[in-house]
């Protein structure tokens, strides 16, 4: 059985970030992705965007979609620091089917 698996991960980055620190927390977090051999197949930025309600008292965050193929403990470790980042401000992880 292979050891990598498809994800589609969508994350929300604090809006406020000037565009050099966004582009540097982005390449930090698929690094994560990335270590133990996995691969970003696809990078969607979808910009900034208003929310329907406040989350963690911001109104606007800059969207991001990534289509990657990687093992589960990289997963986890993404998982684990973008729960502490405090520029990430959510996240969601689904598998691809595609």
């Amino acid at each position: 059985m292979d050891k990598y698996r498809k994800y589609e991960i969508m994350y929300i980055l604090n809006s406020s970030l000037d565009e050099e620190t966004r582009k540097a927390e982005i390449s930090k977090l698929h690094g994560i992705l990335e270590a133990g051999g996995g691969k970003v197949a696809d990078v969607k930025e979808l910009g900034e965007k208003t929310f329907a309600y406040p989350i963690k008292k911001l109104t606007k965050g800059y969207y991001v979609v990534v289509k990657v193929s990687t093992d589960i403990a990289s997963l986890d470790e993404f998982r684990r620091i973008a729960k502490l980042d405090q520029n990430v401000i959510r996240n969601l992880v689904i598998t691809d089917k595609e």
